[in-house]
């Protein structure tokens, strides 16, 4: 009987983070990645949306991928472009979606990230 109870107790081996340590460096890298792409928006906002400025499918790219980092900053109560008005159009949306779709799937794919377990 004494086997069998022993047989159902789980042990971690010590090779294996335990789930709050993976927790904890998921939320570092999760922060780490929002403060990259708030100083990047930050960068480009001031130097790219200019008056006479015409966007294009790079600049719907990276505005995309900049566009969660600007939530923050809207909550807070700064007016902060997210979308550049004039624009190429059609390839400059189809960058904007591109760039949106690649930064989430960055961040949550991190969020998400199991480690591979060894045996």
């Amino acid at each position: 009987m004494a086997d069998s109870a022993q047989a159902t107790v789980t042990s971690t081996s010590p090779g294996e983070p335990s789930k709050v340590k993976v927790l904890v460096i998921k939320i570092i890298l999760m922060t780490i990645i929002s403060l990259g792409l708030g100083f990047t928006h930050d960068y480009a906002s001031t130097r790219y949306y200019q008056p006479d400025f015409v966007a294009t499918v790079p600049m719907g790219m990276l505005e995309g991928a900049l566009m969660p980092a600007a939530l923050p900053g809207l909550l807070m109560g700064h007016d902060l472009p997210i979308y550049a008005p004039n624009n190429v159009g059609r390839g400059y949306k189809i960058g904007y979606i591109l760039g949106l779709n690649t930064c989430g799937t960055l961040f949550f794919g991190v969020a998400f990230w199991q480690p591979r377990r060894r045996r």
